[in-house]
């Protein structure tokens, strides 16, 4: 039973208490890259290539009854019209309770914005429009009034604990912009950006306050591609997310080592302050790219939950209809 109560109290903690409505609410992701429309709008279609699909699941909490799952799937297009387009959703699932995070976007960025020689430093701006799916199943959940002192749980025990609605929909839009440095042949290329998600305020109707709304979450990001040798090349990158009272800051470095033609390895790692030390290792062959980054927990929530950590497994997929392009090469770092 003090098991039960401990991953309760770790699942509640992790959630957040409904009538927190101002702590974070999105899930997140290590290896964020590989779901850039959730990172960034702006980033759709920004890569070198005509299309891409890219999938990523991640699991944490795994030592609890119902840890946390969220697999994400994204495809998306670029174009020579200016305009790239594409599709995301994303679940994330957790607890006894079935409690369930659902999103679905479709997204654009503008991609005219160019300066510099031959239009290789450029300023791509984004949006989404689309709906968040919050539900949960209240006939999995267990009461305080469900529980005698001697007889223990009884689940034909009538509760006090009752629920207006156990599942919501509501519109949702965000907007971002992007810069890069493109220029080939240069030892080292810029990239920065930043979104702001839940433009409209959905409204939490989980939320014991009739006003209560989905805060909006601020997401600024920027890395430096610095190539080292002809085959070498190391990328330091930065994530900042700020969502209602939580915020959270990532920062680590990747490099890439070319094996031939079309293959390429990484390696590298992410540290995410005051909560988790995340090694990362991919391989790329031709134009699919596969990643497994694992979470090291080093929080004080962590030894709550005897050191449970977290993985993440990614995998994305660039096809070319035309030429490469080499000044794209580095847009959209895969870690």
């Amino acid at each position: 039973m003090k098991k039960s109560i401990k991953a309760c109290f770790i699942i509640l903690l992790a959630i957040g208490s409904q009538t927190a409505v101002k702590a974070q609410v999105d899930p997140h992701f290590t290896q964020y890259y590989i779901s850039p429309s959730w990172l960034n709008p702006a980033l759709t279609g920004v890569f070198d290539g005509d299309y891409r699909v890219s999938a990523i699941y991640r699991t944490q909490w795994g030592n609890i009854s119902s840890p946390y799952s969220t697999p994400g799937v994204a495809v998306d297009f670029s174009t020579s019209k200016n305009a790239n387009f594409g599709l995301s959703v994303l679940n994330q699932a957790a607890g006894d309770g079935g409690y369930n995070y659902t999103t679905a976007y479709g997204n654009m960025a503008y991609t005219g914005l160019r300066f510099g020689a031959n239009g290789n430093q450029r300023i791509t701006i984004g949006m989404q429009v689309g709906m968040i799916q919050r539900r949960f199943n209240s006939s999995k959940l267990t009461f305080g009034d469900q529980w005698n002192p001697i007889s223990g749980y009884n689940p034909g025990n009538a509760t006090a604990d009752l629920f207006s609605a156990n599942s919501t929909t509501s519109f949702d839009m965000g907007a971002g912009a992007l810069y890069y440095d493109g220029r080939p042949g240069k030892k080292a290329n810029f990239f920065a950006g930043f979104s702001l998600s839940h433009l409209t305020k959905p409204k939490d109707d989980f939320s014991g306050k009739s006003n209560a709304v989905i805060p909006m979450r601020f997401t600024g990001h920027a890395g430096l591609r610095i190539k080292l040798t002809e085959t070498v090349s190391i990328t330091p990158n930065f994530l900042y997310l700020d969502q209602g009272t939580a915020s959270e800051k990532m920062l680590g470095a990747y490099g890439e080592f070319k094996l031939g033609p079309v293959n390429d390895f990484m390696i590298g790692a992410n540290y995410r302050v005051k909560d988790a030390i995340s090694p990362f290792a991919g391989f790329t062959h031709k134009g699919m790219v596969i990643g497994l980054s694992y979470d090291i927990n080093t929080s004080d929530l962590g030894k709550l939950a005897n050191g449970s950590n977290s993985f993440e497994l990614s995998l994305s997929f660039i096809g070319r209809k035309t030429a490469k392009t080499p000044e794209a090469e580095f847009v959209c770092p895969r870690l």
